[in-house]
């Protein structure tokens, strides 16, 4: 049988998993998609953790720990996704030691209630690159227009850094401009840039679901042609970016120095409108030097049916453009839509990270009750915290 995803890393996409839980490390299931199904990465965010964390009882002999310990919450919740992250990333490391640490990354968010204050947002990227303590990690750190200066200062740090939540072109521009200016810094601190890795992570299918929603709202029928056809674009137009920026003799100084490019990361490539194909968003964005982080959902779709044609996003620049020409002519406002998804999209970070703080709170408080004493498999886990240098 064809090995589809190998099709596609041959083409210049890194297969990421979007998702993490203590059961997918402890069970090996992480290493085994690592190892049939070339996953080179892995992200994460609060609504991960949230999920992974109120579902599994994984997560008892630390939690029954830290309740004894009398750890606060906010901690608590550093400790107990730091370990995850930490253990993912000693699974991930063969990745990393053979790209070069280009891949074999996992990415660790910073609290999302900072993303609008810079100075605690490097704060927290500094303490959380302290508490994995591993090279192949990614502190991610939003697009926001706070963000861009907290990406610059994290980076002349020396660390390394997935930028999230980037739905506009110009924001991803000021986004690599930030990135430049981070390298630079880092490189006058006297920091090794071959050490240093970077992500912008452009979100695809939430485009879409926003941009759709007002075309069907328009309802013409030119409206509606255009349904499916503003997230494509969008990337499309974000890659020609990323071209001109990493052709520049900016960039080439710093690559003289030893500097790893910011890939650009296809986010959110699941698709949510059951009419469009289940792989479009990977399919249709298929170029070197790009990373498309998917649900294990998605993996296994490419893995059955994908298409690998070859670089699909080259040469579509000026469709992409006639694509905003068309939305703007029937009344879709872009620079609108991209300030909307921005906002919801901290806003559902943050409730994700609420909703992480108030289980990971009942949990402490039933541990310390003796409700949520250590598990069978406390010490199964236990051995994997050594391993994984984690502690509770």
């Amino acid at each position: 049988m064809t090995d589809k995803l190998n099709e596609l890393t041959a083409a210049g996409v890194a297969v990421w998993l979007d998702d993490l839980s203590r059961v997918r490390l402890s069970s090996g299931g992480l290493d085994k998609l690592r190892r049939e199904k070339h996953v080179a990465g892995v992200t994460t965010n609060p609504t991960i953790f949230a999920k992974a964390l109120s579902d599994a009882d994984e997560y008892n002999w630390q939690l029954h720990d830290l309740a004894v310990r009398g750890v606060e919450v906010e901690e608590s919740v550093r400790m107990l996704t730091t370990y995850d992250v930490r253990w993912a990333c000693d699974v991930m490391r063969p990745s990393y030691d053979g790209s070069d640490g280009v891949d074999g990354r996992v990415s660790i968010e910073v609290d999302p209630r900072l993303a609008h204050e810079s100075d605690r947002t490097v704060a927290e990227a500094k303490a959380l690159w302290w508490l994995v303590d591993r090279p192949n990690l990614y502190i991610k750190i939003p697009a926001t227009e706070a963000g861009l200066p907290a990406i610059t200062a994290t980076l002349a740090e020396g660390i390394s850094v997935n930028v999230t939540l980037i739905f506009g072109l110009d924001r991803y521009s000021a986004v690599m401009e930030a990135f430049l200016a981070g390298l630079e810094q880092a490189k006058a601190n006297g920091h090794d840039l071959s050490k240093i890795g970077s992500v912008a992570s452009f979100f695809v299918s939430r485009v879409d679901s926003e941009v759709d929603k007002r075309l069907e709202k328009v309802g013409s029928d030119q409206a509606k042609a255009l349904k499916g056809k503003a997230a494509i674009a969008n990337a499309q137009l974000a890659y020609e970016r990323y071209t001109e920026v990493f052709s520049s003799d900016r960039w080439k100084a710093l690559a003289a120095a030893g500097a790893h490019p910011q890939r650009p990361l296809w986010a959110s490539t699941s698709t949510k409108n059951p009419d469009y194909r289940d792989v479009i968003y990977v399919e249709e964005l298929i170029a070197p030097g790009t990373v498309n982080t998917m649900p294990e959902s998605v993996i296994h779709a490419y893995a059955d049916h994908g298409e690998t044609r070859g670089d699909t996003i080259t040469g579509s620049y000026d469709a992409a453009r006639k694509v905003f020409a068309d939305l703007e002519s029937v009344g879709v406002d872009m620079d609108d839509v991209i300030v909307t998804l921005e906002r919801e999209g901290v806003e559902k970070f943050e409730a994700s990270w609420q909703e992480l703080l108030d289980g990971v709170r009942k949990s402490l408080e039933a541990a310390a009750k003796g409700k949520g004493a250590p598990n069978k498999a406390a010490k199964g886990n236990a051995k994997a915290a050594e391993k994984a240098g984690g502690n509770a």
